[in-house]
């Protein structure tokens, strides 16, 4: 139930501050008129939250998907859109209705083994990803200039530990907004290639299901990779921290009058966002469905290895471009699987947590995210093969998805949780939707498990 507060239009919310506006403030010979928020303004944790879900490692998932499959699989991405903005939004309430994350929820409101099994369990899937994502970052590093791709590993870690840890969480948040830009090297590559636009539309809104093993697996990849754990967990603490930074600001529990307008703001950022991520997507889809599919390259398992098989099909400028959106989106995706995890150990342990608190006031949550990027690091200096650890993390991350989203879905029903704020019934419905389809998908995956 959502409380509406009396209306004031003399005053409008925007990110980084309340705005008073009265007509003393205009002009001589002005007629004073709110100003309306700047949708870049507006725009933040859902639009970072969905632009991290394209990274590396989902790159390769939807360049598998495109080049195995055509514009057969374009429809998974449509249909995935209302379940991804109906959980995303549903982490985001959670966060700015009670001021905590999800682990802080979960450490209140279930028992303690529950909550040590879940985050642990998101770590390891988390730092498996980003170890993966930061060998993608280097070896599309090494395709573009050369170079040796340990050195790159070792400076795109050490320069996001830095970034994440000494720059003001403010200007962090701007430059990740402007990093979202980096995903439409992706819709520039979808249209420097033939397309069939309209076979396009008609697989897109008409689904060709395969009942076969190899075409539900890749629909299951696609699902884990677009609906993941540590998505939500970032975009509650998102939420978190922007009450913490934002003037005026306070968790809905304790200021209900400002219940309409950040609801409001936080359904079109997470709407916009996860659109974003999914049309992002599926225009990989549809660059590798054209290239790769189309001349018969069919066995794509890395992002770095799509953009090295493009270019003797769609030429140099192709490449180029599909490999700088590989290293931009990595840049994005890393700081997102690193703060999910030191948010979530952190929340659990009972430190001080946040981007916006300084080194020294929560050296553990710091801690936590350099030692993760070492680890991530170190992973591509030993015979672990990468394609597997992707395989594993995929896995756990369409396990794990399963029971926080259940309790998530719990707990935005508790009362003594979430308040007046509980779910309205449509976003209710879809959430469990969304839960129910990553349960089947979950059962896919051991389902098809030597498929």
């Amino acid at each position: 139930m959502e409380v509406t507060p009396p209306t004031t239009p003399q005053t409008v919310l925007c990110e980084d501050t309340v705005v008073a506006h009265t007509a003393s403030e205009a002009g001589a010979g002005d007629i004073a008129q709110p100003d309306a928020p700047k949708l870049f303004a507006i725009l933040g944790p859902g639009l970072i939250t969905g632009a991290s879900d394209d990274d590396p490692s989902g790159i390769a998932t939807y360049s598998q998907a495109g080049a195995q499959f055509g514009y057969s699989l374009g429809w998974v991405m449509l249909f995935s859109w209302p379940l991804m903005c109906a959980i995303q939004e549903i982490s985001a309430r959670i966060g700015r209705v009670t001021g905590r994350g999800i682990a802080g929820n979960l450490k209140r409101h279930y028992a303690a083994p529950v909550l040590y099994v879940i985050v642990s369990l998101l770590v390891i899937a988390n730092v498996i990803n980003l170890g993966a994502d930061l060998g993608a970052m280097a070896a599309a590093l090494t395709l573009l200039v050369g170079g040796p791709t340990w050195l790159y590993v070792v400076g795109f870690a050490v320069m996001s530990t830095l970034l994440q840890t000494y720059m003001r969480y403010a200007h962090y948040v701007a430059v990740l907004k402007w990093l979202t830009l980096s995903l439409f090297a992706y819709v520039g590559v979808a249209f420097a290639v033939p397309i069939p636009w309209g076979t396009v539309a008609y697989d897109v809104i008409v689904p060709n299901i395969a009942l076969k093993s190899s075409y539900l697996t890749v629909v299951v990849a696609i699902l884990g990779t677009t609906i993941s754990p540590y998505l939500f967990f970032w975009q509650a603490e998102s939420e978190v921290e922007d009450v913490k930074e934002r003037e005026g600001a306070k968790p809905l529990d304790r200021a209900p009058e400002q219940a309409t307008s950040e609801f409001r703001r936080i359904r079109l950022d997470t709407y916009i966002g996860m659109a974003f991520s999914n049309l992002i997507a599926l225009f990989i889809i549809l660059s590798t469905a054209a290239t790769l599919h189309a001349h018969g390259v069919s066995n794509i398992q890395t992002s770095s290895q799509a953009a090295e098989a493009l270019r003797p099909i769609a030429g140099n400028f192709v490449f180029l471009v599909f490999g700088l959106g590989i290293i931009g989106t990595g840049l994005l995706a890393i700081p997102v699987l690193a703060g999910s995890s030191a948010y979530a150990l952190g929340e659990a342990f009972g430190w001080h947590v946040g981007l916006a608190r300084s080194p020294h006031r929560a050296k553990g949550f710091y801690r936590i995210i350099a030692a993760a990027m070492v680890v991530g690091g170190i992973m591509n200096f030993t015979p672990i093969d990468p394609v597997k650890a992707l395989f594993w993390s995929a896995v756990v991350n369409g396990v794990v998805a399963v029971p926080v989203m259940v309790m998530m879905m719990m707990l935005t029903s508790n009362k003594t949780a979430m308040g007046d704020f509980r779910l309205p019934p449509i976003l209710k419905t879809i959430g469990w939707l969304a839960t129910a389809c990553m349960a089947l998908a979950a059962f896919g995956m051991f389902a098809t498990w030597n498929g």
